[in-house]
């Protein structure tokens, strides 16, 4: 038996134990909002001590980048993040 109480726009979900992490379910009614189905990406947006759910939308390489050219990018980005931050203030 799931937990969930829908009041107007509001749904709330007890957090339950999986395996050796914690989750939430979501009702039918949130991943429909979302237009959320199994195997999508999700996003979590932090702002003023909310998280936003968001749909991860699908994004479309141009044509001659790969997927690995840009986890290499990211990856470079992350570790430099702070030089390239301190070049702005240049």
């Amino acid at each position: 038996m799931m937990n969930s109480l829908v009041v107007k726009d509001q749904v709330e979900r007890k957090v339950t134990k999986i395996g050796n992490s914690l989750g939430v379910t979501f009702p039918k009614e949130v991943l429909d909002h979302l237009g959320i189905t199994h195997g999508d990406e999700v996003k979590f947006d932090f702002k003023n001590g909310s998280v936003i759910l968001r749909k991860k939308k699908e994004l479309r390489l141009p044509k001659g980048i790969d997927e690995e050219f840009l986890t290499q990018m990211n990856d470079m980005i992350d570790e430099y993040d702070e030089t390239f931050k301190s070049l702005v203030d240049r």
